[in-house]
Order: structure tokens, then sequence, then C-alpha cells
């Protein structure tokens, strides 16, 4: 397998984690997204969408998303199992990390695409730049901080973000969480159980990834 990676970005780290924790050995392209190389020709042959991660399986089909990815690496490799295995665990995963995504992954990616000097005309990821709309860096930063109290809460009563089991819900998480320093967010002592979380997650080799 070819992983297409950018060791600065926030979205492959997360297949970076998944194929770590699954032991799925793979071979590395790095993609300089700060000089845009996602949008060369040579990069545009790979994934037309110009963006990362991209995974070159064994077969030569390319996915070109982590949902995508996830979902080929449980079936190639179920064990560990990180998408549940219960009918009820599954969905719990689901939920949790289409909330550290949806509420926490991009709610930071919204604050910085809209308020960095940087990003300017490149609010969202893909082949088509889009203006910044300050208010929603903004906002995008409101729902970050909400996320983590969310999340705080949660892991006050459960060890992993979706209940008793490591999961990709807490691959997306801590990619999360880990992230919102752009937005000068950090886990510390007002947010106990996320602190705790966190030092947890650090001792598991695949989150230095």
């Amino acid at each position: 397998m070819l992983l297409y990676d950018c060791a600065t970005a926030p979205s492959p780290r997360r297949a970076r984690i998944l194929l770590a924790e699954k032991g799925l050995r793979h071979e590395t392209v790095q993609v300089d997204l700060r000089a845009g190389e996602q949008f060369g020709d040579a990069y545009r042959a790979v994934n037309p969408l110009c963006t990362v991660p991209a995974l070159r399986t064994d077969d030569g089909v390319v996915l070109t998303d982590n949902a995508a990815i996830a979902a080929y690496a449980e079936a190639l490799c179920p064990q560990p199992a990180l998408l549940g295995t219960t009918p009820l665990g599954k969905a719990q995963v689901a939920s949790w990390n289409w909330r550290a995504e949806f509420e926490g992954l991009l709610a930071v990616a919204e604050a910085l695409r809209n308020s960095s000097p940087a990003m300017a005309g490149r609010a969202l990821p893909g082949p088509v730049g889009y203006p910044q709309i300050p208010e929603l860096g903004q906002r995008g930063a409101r729902r970050a901080a909400e996320f983590l109290d969310t999340l705080d809460l949660r892991l006050r009563e459960h060890p992993f973000v979706a209940g008793g089991e490591f999961s990709i819900a807490d691959i997306t998480a801590v990619v999360a969480v880990d992230f919102a320093r752009v937005v000068k967010l950090r886990p510390d002592e007002t947010r106990p159980g996320l602190l705790a979380w966190r030092e947890r997650m650090a001792q598991r080799p695949s989150t230095s990834l």
C-alpha cells in the first residue's frame, strides 16, 4: 500500500494512526501542501479532489478519504476492531467518530481557514478556491471550545470516547484535540477528563505519528 501523506496536516495523521494501530505496513509519499503540490498535475492524477490522505491499495485502487481508508483497513485487518464489535458498539463508535469530526476537526478547520492570512482564498479544501468569512472563523473557535467541553464531560465517565474500548473515535478525537492548538485550545486542568484521556493516549505509540 502507498499512503499519500503530509506530516503537518491533521487529516492524513488520522490515516497514519489508523494504519499503525492495525499494523498495516505501507510506503509513504509526502505531499507538500504549503507549496501547493496537491494542486499540481501529478497529484491531481492521483486524487482529483486535491486532498490528503489518499491510499493506493495493493490492487491499485486509490481511496481518497478517511472514511474509505478506515472501512478498507477494518475489512482487511479485522483485529484490533476499531469500528466496534457489537451492533450497539458499532453505532456508538460511528456516532462519536462523526461528532469528533464534525464538532471537533471541522470546527477547528473552520476557525483556521477563515482567519489565517495564509489561507486567504482557501477557506475550504479542494480544487475550488473559496473566500474567507471572518465570522465563520469566530464561530469555528467557539464550536471547537464547546466540543472540548463536551468531550471532557464524556471522558469523565468513560475511559474512551465511544465507551469502554479504544476505537476510531479516539483517533479522530485525539487529532482534533491536538489540531485545536492552532486556535489556542489545549487540554488543561479546567477539563480534567479530557486531560487525563490525552495523557493516556500519549502512551500509545501510534499517537506520536
